[in-house]
């Protein structure tokens, strides 16, 4: 646009408040809720993305000939159409690391809420039925044998941490990785065979849409526990359910979902088990550092050319 000094941005839907105001400090900000006009979208040089925006690919592309840069609010980026990014020569970037302790915090009180029984036992005591008799006893994280679906960053972090409650771990990956000294197992039935909790922490996208099958789960057995803080594509929420009915696993602990918000009936009548809205990172202080490598990912760009944490097309590979 004519006058204006400052890189042109694209935001399809609202980000965090503070990284909206950063942004405002560093670009000319075009929000796509207040229907900007036509040129306006001609000279957009950049994009600040999220999920909540929904799909971002070749439709939005083809309207902003001048977009250079996507920058995702979150690690996970299946949101985005890479291949069709990368056929423009549009670069994407996400947030990864900094939300990793976050996510694995929040798996571990998952995994213990929903082994014993945590928010049961909390509506018990609300519900006045302590004073009638005490809880029913619950299973245990002893003895398990924990699987991780893909040892990357988050699962690594994961995986620090069970090592503290003196578990065995075992994971899964593309590959055996170097210098791991869990157990590695081929495919993701043959982990579920030598665990009895499995936790998926996988991109999500097409490689892994429902990783976690009904072979998966009837490989972890009637005392596994599935908990899921990957994407909801990542599990057959059908097979799934259906497994928990007949008993072919013990219980659940699900952060996500296939169609969030949406959340089916069947799951939320299962007392055996747990439903967070989708909390993985969210806390205040990693949503803040996740906002600010995603506006420092596009004051990199405009100033240097290279982003902080730019994705490929080469490193769109299943899981770690």
């Amino acid at each position: 646009m004519p006058g204006t000094t400052k890189p042109a941005i694209l935001l399809p839907a609202p980000v965090l408040p503070s990284a909206m105001e950063a942004l405002d400090g560093q670009f000319t900000v075009y929000r796509l809720w207040e229907n900007p006009a036509r040129e306006a979208l001609a000279c957009v040089r950049g994009m600040a993305a999220s999920t909540l925006a929904g799909p971002v690919g070749a439709g939005l592309f083809d309207q902003l000939p001048a977009l250079e840069i996507v920058a995702n609010f979150g690690v996970g980026y299946d949101n985005i159409d890479v291949a069709a990014a990368a056929a423009r020569g549009i670069v994407v970037t996400n947030t990864p690391g900094v939300l990793d302790e976050e996510v694995a915090d929040l798996t571990l009180g998952l995994l213990l809420a929903t082994l014993r029984r945590l928010p049961q036992a909390d509506a018990f005591v609300r519900a006045g039925h302590w004073e009638a008799g005490g809880f029913p006893l619950s299973p245990s994280l002893r003895g398990r044998q924990i699987g991780i679906l893909g040892l990357g960053g988050i699962g690594k972090a994961i995986a620090r941490r069970l090592e503290g409650f003196g578990v065995d771990i075992a994971y899964h990956g593309r590959t055996r990785q170097p210098g791991v000294a869990y157990r590695w197992h081929p495919t993701p039935v043959a982990l579920a065979q030598a665990c009895d909790v499995l936790i998926a922490i996988v991109p999500g996208g097409q490689a892994t849409r429902h990783l976690v099958d009904g072979e998966v789960l009837a490989a972890l057995g009637p005392q596994g526990v599935l908990i899921n803080v990957a994407r909801g594509s990542v599990v057959d929420e059908a097979a799934l359910i259906e497994a928990l009915q007949r008993g072919d696993i013990l219980a659940a602990g699900l952060d996500v979902f296939e169609r969030e918000p949406h959340v089916p009936q069947a799951l939320r009548a299962m007392d055996n088990v747990v439903l967070l809205p989708h909390l993985g990172s969210a806390s205040e202080l990693t949503r803040r550092a996740m906002g600010a490598l995603m506006v420092e990912n596009l004051v990199r760009w405009f100033a240097t050319g290279t982003p902080v944490t730019p994705v490929t097309p080469v490193a769109e590979t299943p899981f770690g």
